[in-house]
């Protein structure tokens, strides 16, 4: 399964680190790339034509970890590249997004976002691995 992020601007310290921690793991879950570009207008040419695309916007969806797993295996089951796009500090328009994400009501940094992003995808697929990482007490996780 490949799993593209693109994001609009440079992560800059100290949230390179921990995205950088986070792609690392992530390698043993298939093939996870991210993608900078310094404009909005750049973004959909590094969308795959046949991709799925999630947007992080503030009125998306919000799922928790173990929801959110599930919607990784309906994905990794279509088969499809799953795209994570990330806008700059103004946010983005992106009218080919397949569904809009949320992390909750409140505004993140476009930066931290991204961090949150890599560890929820982390943490998501660990929950389909069976891997202990992800630790609750919802009898279906």
């Amino acid at each position: 399964m490949r799993y593209l992020v693109v994001a609009v601007g440079r992560l800059a310290p100290p949230y390179v680190d921990d995205a950088d921690h986070y792609l690392k793991r992530l390698k043993a879950h298939g093939k996870v790339e991210m993608i900078e570009v310094k404009r909005d207008d750049q973004v959909e040419r590094q969308i795959p034509d046949n991709a799925y695309v999630v947007m992080l916007d503030e009125r998306g969806k919000s799922r928790d970890s173990v929801a959110f797993s599930r919607f990784l295996d309906e994905r990794r089951l279509d088969g499809r590249p799953l795209v994570f796009v990330v806008g700059g500090a103004y946010g983005l328009s992106l009218p080919r997004a397949n569904e809009l994400l949320s992390f909750g009501p409140m505004t993140l940094p476009h930066q931290l976002a991204r961090v949150v992003l890599l560890e929820q995808l982390y943490r998501g697929l660990s929950i389909l691995a069976g891997s202990p990482y992800h630790h609750s007490n919802d009898p279906q996780s």
